[in-house]
């Protein structure tokens, strides 16, 4: 809580009260009650002394699925997640999200905000998948708002005349690597930029 030592943390009133997470789900499917998460990735923001927002912490793990049956071929051909991969270093679905969640709650903490808010290219895809992980796993202490959300879609199509991730990347001036696209933590990476680059054109004052 701010003191008169201590002033509030200018992200507390940037968002109304919303603190922004950059999140990017790779899974086995379309339909997040019957496909599996293979990835997740999470990125959360602050501002700069210049007021700026621009990324915080960041963290990307890889999931066993909870059930094989849970993936279609469509969706692996894609992403090019091999789940038997012993390299891949996953996690149980619930130790994934708990460590994602404890990440997003601890920097919401510190950013005096009440609530945290999926921001996502097409973020009700990747919201619907992480809230349906989350009550699969019985996780209670999820920092998530329900349905709000940040969609860079949207924002990119107002701010750039772009829908497509990698055409709104090179609006804003940056590279788009195709053999590194549709992995969790390169999605999530570009997304913050993106999001920070349309949010920055309205600073606060």
């Amino acid at each position: 809580m701010a003191t008169e030592d201590t002033p509030d943390h200018p992200m507390k009133n940037r968002f109304r009260g919303y603190y922004p997470v950059v999140i990017d789900v790779e899974t086995g499917g379309l339909d997040p009650e019957h496909h599996a998460l293979l990835e997740i990735a999470a990125i959360t923001l602050t501002l700069n002394d210049q007021g700026q927002l621009v990324p915080y912490h960041k963290q990307s793990i890889s999931i066993y699925p909870y059930d094989e049956e849970a993936i279609v071929e469509e969706a692996i051909k894609i992403n090019k997640i091999d789940i038997h991969d012993p390299n891949r270093g996953a996690l149980e679905e619930k130790q994934a999200l708990t460590k994602i969640f404890q990440m997003i709650r601890k920097d919401q903490k510190e950013h005096q905000c009440v609530r945290s808010v999926l921001v996502g290219h097409n973020a009700a895809f990747d919201l619907n998948f992480v809230h349906q992980g989350a009550k699969r796993c019985g996780i209670k202490r999820n920092p998530l708002h329900p349905f709000t959300c940040f969609d860079t879609a949207t924002l990119a199509a107002v701010a750039y005349g772009q829908t497509v991730l990698k055409l709104a990347i090179k609006a804003i001036g940056l590279e788009y690597n195709d053999q590194k696209a549709h992995r969790a933590l390169y999605d999530t990476e570009l997304t913050s930029a993106l999001f920070c680059a349309i949010a920055n054109q309205w600073p606060q004052d």
